[in-house]
């Protein structure tokens, strides 16, 4: 195995926890350091919100147009009280985004079969017990993508999921990567339970039906991800500990 470079990093964590803080820090790394000191030469992203969030607007869209919405509702209730905010309808387009998540990866390769030559591709999620949790959505995922994957689970508790979430809101941009956020019942509701523990309850791999993924955890406690150069120095040594631990898997 010549190539230095991660083939897909599944990239978790709760809402906030600083995955895509993790993403944009690394597309300001020249090329030649990523890869040194990373694991990571070029690379893309492919992440849930995005599709969640387009499909809040296509609910609007119809609505506007008289017509049923067919996903979502813009309200939930939680714990005997009715909220504004979006919300589905079933919990099971919570995994229609992984499997959109797959067919996106499918698409990637059938257009270039030797993109892992070069390239590394992030899969981002979050994922609360109250959806299914990580365990529901890994038994969700391709085997094309488990093949190549490993996973990087960025460390936060419930508190600081709350405080970072409250701290990143843009009204004006609820559709932002870097500055959406959930109403503070919403992700009390969806993320204050979560199963990551155990989920990872094997210190190398998470179960994924009948693979297992090698993974590492981004500890974002005290916070680092605010930090440029803490950052690096702790997602030097996190990437560090998964590559080997992929390169092993991998053998």
């Amino acid at each position: 195995m010549d190539k230095n470079t991660f083939d897909v990093i599944i990239l978790i964590g709760r809402p906030a926890a600083g995955k895509s803080e993790v993403i944009d820090y690394l597309k300001k790394v020249p090329l030649k350091e990523r890869i040194k000191r990373f694991h990571i030469g070029e690379f893309q992203e492919i992440d849930d919100f995005p599709i969640l969030w387009e499909r809040f607007e296509d609910d609007d869209l119809m609505e506007e147009m008289g017509q049923p919405r067919l996903i979502t509702d813009r309200e939930f209730t939680y714990e005997g009280k009715t909220y504004p905010g979006y919300v589905f309808k079933g919990k099971w387009f919570w995994n229609f985004l992984i499997k959109k998540l797959n067919l996106s990866y499918s698409k990637i390769l059938r257009n270039d079969p030797a993109f892992h030559e070069k390239k590394t591709l992030f899969i981002e999620f979050a994922r609360g017990s109250e959806h299914g949790g990580f365990r529901e959505a890994f038994s969700h995922l391709s085997p094309q993508v488990l093949d190549h994957a490993a996973c990087m689970y960025i460390k936060v508790d419930w508190p600081e999921s709350l405080r970072k979430n409250r701290r990143r809101y843009n009204p004006d941009r609820p559709d932002s990567i870097l500055q959406h956020a959930l109403e503070d019942k919403k992700i009390e509701m969806l993320y204050k339970e979560s199963d990551w523990d155990e989920f990872a309850s094997d210190p190398k791999f998470l179960p994924a039906g009948d693979r297992r993924v090698p993974y590492a955890v981004f500890d974002n406690m005290p916070e680092k991800t605010d930090q440029p150069e803490v950052l690096g120095a702790h997602l030097e040594d996190v990437l560090d500990k998964l590559w080997s631990a992929w390169r092993e898997a991998r053998k």
